[in-house]
């Protein structure tokens, strides 16, 4: 007999591991579509495939037995996505994906080439493909880390209750979606909205740097330390580069960019939105010392 207390737990641990959603009406079996990678424990804790939780210690330990031959190397397939400790565009994925984008010439080609573009897993749990909002001619373009699940559900990013903060904030120094371009690091969404890993990024970044090729705007904004980490190559978190002036490369020119505190840990941590509206008076500041006007219509 099936207890429900199992059926719950086996749940729980789901979601604790970003398991939050159904993205389609069938269960997809991931071993017929990639190679299968090399058995791992499983999390303390953590149930074992179509075993309950309750269940997963009374099975007696496995015979031992003896080490499988080595596979030649030429015999194994190689990895799509690089490993944590290699460099951000390392990866075939990264590769080809920069291949792709180089070959944009418009933002329209852009998004389509992003969107037929299959290196990323993170496209096959999402539902959309988030790409931009605002105004491509804006000579201010703020880029966050990844769509949530507002984000995902309506293709726009900054569209849930981070981005209606992010709205307000803007609306203080006399901005708003028709005067910034806002795009993100990731155009999918992670599950259960946890932080991207760096295959995820490697295969993705091509795109982003390519959108800002394309857009050439006078000033970026980095909301998040994902996406300031990302954008300057820094190792530092985002409390600690926050605030100050830094430059991004593109193109043969240096754009200044504004790393901010992203909106979402403004909603975690309220007493930190005294240090972003700092940032965003200084934010202010830069575009008028850069002669950047908006019309007041």
């Amino acid at each position: 007999m099936i207890d429900v207390c199992d059926i719950l737990d086996a749940l729980r641990w789901h979601a604790d591991i970003g398991c939050d959603e159904a993205i389609g009406d069938e269960p997809t079996d991931w071993a017929t579509l990639t190679a299968r990678p090399a058995a791992r424990a499983l999390p303390s804790g953590a149930p074992a495939a179509g075993m309950a939780p309750g269940a997963a210690m009374a099975r007696p330990p496995a015979p031992t037995r003896a080490p499988a031959p080595a596979t030649p190397a030429a015999a194994r397939p190689a990895a799509l996505f690089a490993s944590p400790d290699q460099p951000l565009g390392a990866s075939e994925a990264g590769i080809q994906a920069r291949a792709r984008a180089g070959e944009a010439q418009t933002l329209e080609a852009l998004e389509a080439a992003l969107r037929s573009f299959d290196g990323c897993p993170l496209k096959a749990t999402a539902m959309n493909t988030v790409f931009a909002d605002g105004n491509p001619q804006a000579p201010v373009m703020l880029i966050g880390e990844a769509p949530g699940e507002d984000e995902d559900r309506q293709g726009k990013p900054f569209v849930g209750v981070s981005g209606k903060l992010l709205d307000r904030m803007l609306a203080q120094i006399g901005l708003d979606r028709g005067k910034v371009y806002i795009a993100n690091i990731l155009p999918w969404r992670p599950p259960g909205n946890r932080s991207p890993t760096q295959a995820e990024i490697a295969a993705c970044l091509p795109f982003l740097e390519r959108h800002v090729e394309l857009v050439r705007p006078k000033l970026l904004v980095a909301l998040g330390g994902v996406s300031a980490k990302t954008l300057l190559n820094r190792a530092e978190g985002i409390t600690r580069l926050r605030g100050q002036w830094k430059t991004y490369e593109v193109a043969g020119t240096a754009v200044p960019l504004m790393p901010m505190l992203h909106p979402a840990y403004l909603l975690r941590n309220p007493i930190a939105k005294r240090e972003a509206w700092r940032d965003m008076l200084a934010l202010q500041q830069r575009i008028g010392e850069e002669g950047i006007k908006y019309s007041q219509d």
